[in-house]
């Protein structure tokens, strides 16, 4: 019983503050990320360090970070080497637009790497997260517009009874 009331409260507290499985990544680890890039000697090197800090900035606090991440990844995209490399790629921008609010963007992004791997489990994850809160999202304007129109009646309810 106390098991099932704490998945209740914490699913309760994911509604409200979005909870998801996503990480953070702090501008520490961003800026090591970019001395990584500006000191890669091999070409190898350089692509790996450049995957590096585009992860590291699509998973930023930063609107800017996110969209400087998604503008790499995007110039990159059409430059991949192979299926995985792609499938990595689009993940990424999936969570760099989950990050900006654009759930449809980053549902299409994402669903093209389940095309990739089906069975991808961080692609999953964050379809998951993508569909919760486009939900969530949905419930709230619900809310919002129940709201309004409830008002709305009440208002016309009351001045109908003012003139009577």
């Amino acid at each position: 019983m106390e098991a099932k009331m704490g998945r209740f409260f914490e699913s309760v507290g994911n509604f409200f503050t979005g909870g998801d499985n996503i990480p953070w990544c702090d501008r520490d680890i961003i800026a090591g990320c970019e001395r990584e890039l500006a000191d890669a000697a091999t070409e190898q090197h350089r692509n790996d360090s450049l995957m590096r800090l585009s992860w590291a900035l699509v998973h930023s606090r930063q609107t800017d970070d996110v969209n400087r991440g998604i503008s790499m990844l995007e110039a990159s995209l059409d430059n991949s080497g192979s299926p995985l490399q792609t499938r990595e790629k689009l993940y990424l921008l999936a969570v760099g637009h989950y990050r900006n609010g654009e759930y449809s963007k980053s549902r299409q992004l994402v669903e093209r790497c389940l095309e990739v791997q089906p069975d991808w489990r961080q692609a999953i994850s964050l379809k998951k997260a993508i569909e919760d809160k486009i939900a969530k999202d949905g419930l709230i304007g619900i809310g919002i517009a129940t709201t309004a129109v409830g008002l709305l009646v009440g208002g016309i309810a009351a001045a109908v009874a003012r003139k009577k």
